[in-house]
């Protein structure tokens, strides 16, 4: 939803070109496709099973290219996950994504694949995994999964990309091939470098999942978490909502865990609907955060009201991050993620364990962690990782092992987010120390998938340089956010009417919280209710229509509000309504942070 926003609001690349460039001559696979000049399409046939042990093969969508006057060279992108097909995600035939690679990769022709499993390359499809489920039902899911799947399912291992990487370069006919992998895609193409290291010219790491990660319980995340959580609010920039961001969402998570509660919350039609929030909810909807800009700016006022008992804006939140996802296996395949995680492992069992057995070796396992593994989280929070996703995967799992390398002596580039929940800068400092020419910048406040994410492009120059062999800059300053943080919500229980100086106030605080909503949840056809009351709709471009919404019981909102000016964080203009019963009623001018009208007959602002 957030990049979809980004989109709608021309968020996007500042280095479009349009159309007209001229790309070199050279020859690649497949035939012309798409608008795009240069592009062209092909269809791989790739044995099933390398060993020839089993028969069969796949078809691999394959997207190729040629790059901007000389060729220096070829680039494989490659995507995330597992579960995204890269010539699907990448957007080879979108003028404005490929006006940011030709910045990125001056020269470079470029290589987009769908991994076996996703997108146009034999699209694994396991519904029941596409959407939010319970804890409690996800072995059942996996299991169902795999039965779907059929005894194919062995064959969707990381080492089998890797080997269909290989199968793309040897029909494009060239010695050595630079990858940037982003996420998955960091394992992806280190896995590459393994199993193949002579044919490696460079790596471009964003987001780093390690191949050697020993780690079935995503303890390296949790550790990491808390100091993710206190960058995000530097420089006080969460003073207005907490003092404490960590410790509010570590001391929620933990007393969730312990014990469940149940909020009820409103729908956009007015009808209510029972929330269950446990402590994996709340991990959950914080690892969404680095994604979503909107989620991360209101989630330091949703972890303080929680913390001191209003459970209501956390309900809210986590009904909307995580019980309303779905996303189509189109867009990133979950049998594919389940069938190549369960493959890959470490596992805390035995390959051949047995699929009865395995919840016992796995509490057994969590049981005899040191402490701290887990970070500042309880012993529940191991659930989190994928030893607990695989429980219910039939045997053989964590058997698929990768290329013994060594690692190429290449130039490697290495990107990470201070926010990133996913994949701490940890992992990145522990892969790019194991090569002589390795370079790593962090970007603070950042989320995942930096080179997507980052609005002051510090990182992407970085990279145009390095693939230039220039020299640059590994130090990047906190960009601008996208959305302001949200301020602490107002009391739930406001007695009598406010005075019209009480009533400004909440109404501050419910625009700028209506502005954090819009951009995480909102869509055309997908309005948001108010926390109290009333609704939040799209209205046209690049704005949002309020309809007595209402983040403080008895004090309700309408209006339109547009972006106001360029730059970051967005800010709001327009004419809003202030009534309900325990308002003071009038109508303020929104501008900025400039906020002033009539409220009770009275000049306030």
């Amino acid at each position: 939803m957030a990049e979809r926003r980004r989109q709608q609001l021309g968020l996007g690349t500042p280095f479009l070109r349009g159309d007209g460039v001229a790309r070199s001559q050279s020859q690649v696979i497949g035939t012309p496709c798409g608008t795009t000049v240069g592009l062209r399409c092909a269809d791989l046939v790739v044995p099933l099973d390398r060993t020839g042990l089993t028969p069969g093969s796949l078809t691999l969508k394959v997207q190729a290219l040629s790059s901007v006057g000389p060729e220096r060279g070829v680039i494989f992108l490659i995507a995330g996950g597992p579960g995204q097909g890269s010539a699907s995600v990448f957007g080879l035939d979108d003028p404005a994504s490929v006006a940011y690679y030709d910045f990125l990769f001056p020269g470079y022709t470029m290589v987009a694949l769908d991994n076996r499993g996703t997108g146009g390359s034999a699209l694994i499809r396991c519904q029941g995994l596409q959407s939010y489920y319970p804890i409690e039902q996800e072995a059942g899911l996996v299991a169902s999964c795999a039965d779907s799947i059929g005894p194919s399912r062995v064959f969707y291992a990381t080492r089998d990309h890797a080997e269909d990487i290989e199968a793309v370069r040897l029909a494009l006919g060239v010695e050595k091939i630079a990858l940037w992998g982003t996420s998955y895609g960091t394992k992806l193409s280190l896995a590459y470098a393994l199993a193949h290291p002579g044919n490696v010219e460079r790596l471009l790491l964003d987001s780093m999942v390690p191949t050697d990660l020993d780690d079935p319980y995503r303890g390296a995340s949790l550790r990491e978490m808390p100091k993710a959580l206190q960058e995000f609010c530097a420089g006080g920039l969460c003073r207005a909502a907490t003092a404490d961001f960590a410790g509010d969402t570590i001391a929620v998570a933990n007393r969730l865990a312990a014990k469940p509660a149940q909020v009820k919350v409103l729908t956009p039609g007015g009808s209510r609907k029972t929330v269950r929030l446990t402590g994996l909810d709340i991990l959950s909807t914080v690892v969404e955060a680095d994604l979503n800009p909107g989620l991360a700016a209101e989630l330091p006022a949703v972890m303080r009201a929680a913390r001191t008992g209003d459970l209501q804006p956390l309900g809210r939140i986590v009904n909307l991050a995580t019980a309303g996802a779905s996303y189509p296996a189109e867009s990133l395949s979950a049998g594919l993620f389940a069938a190549t995680v369960c493959s890959d492992g470490p596992l805390p069992w035995p390959t051949d364990a047995p699929v009865e057995g395995r919840r016992a070796l796995f509490d057994a396992a969590v049981k005899a962690l040191p402490a701290g593994t887990l970070g500042r989280f309880g012993s529940w929070a191991a659930a989190i990782g994928n030893g607990h996703f695989c429980l219910g995967w039939p045997q053989p799992s964590g058997s698929a092992k990768l290329g013994v390398g060594p690692l190429p002596n290449v130039p490697v580039l290495a990107v990470n987010g201070g926010f990133d929940m996913r994949t701490p800068t940890a992992s990145a400092q522990a892969v790019i120390s194991k090569f002589p020419q390795g370079r790593l910048i962090v970007v603070p406040a950042v989320g995942h998938s930096v080179l997507g994410a980052d609005l002051s492009f510090c990182a992407a120059r970085a990279v145009r340089e390095w693939m230039l062999a220039a020299s640059f800059s590994d130090q990047c300053a906190r960009p601008a956010a996208f959305i302001a943080t949200v301020p602490a919500y107002p009391a739930a229980k406001v007695k009598g009417v406010a005075t019209p100086a009480q009533t400004l106030a909440i109404v501050g605080k419910t625009l700028r919280e209506a502005e954090a909503v819009w951009f995480m949840a909102a869509g055309p056809d997908a309005p948001v209710a108010g926390l109290y009351g009333g609704k939040l709709e799209v209205a046209g471009q690049g704005g949002l229509k309020l309809t007595r919404y209402s983040i403080a019981p008895g004090i309700e909102v309408s209006g339109t509000l547009s972006i106001a000016k360029a730059g970051f964080p967005l800010t709001f203009g327009g004419f809003v309504t202030v009534s309900g019963k325990r308002a003071a009623s009038g109508i303020l001018g929104l501008n900025g942070s400039s906020l002033a009208g009539t409220l009770g007959g009275v000049l306030v602002g």
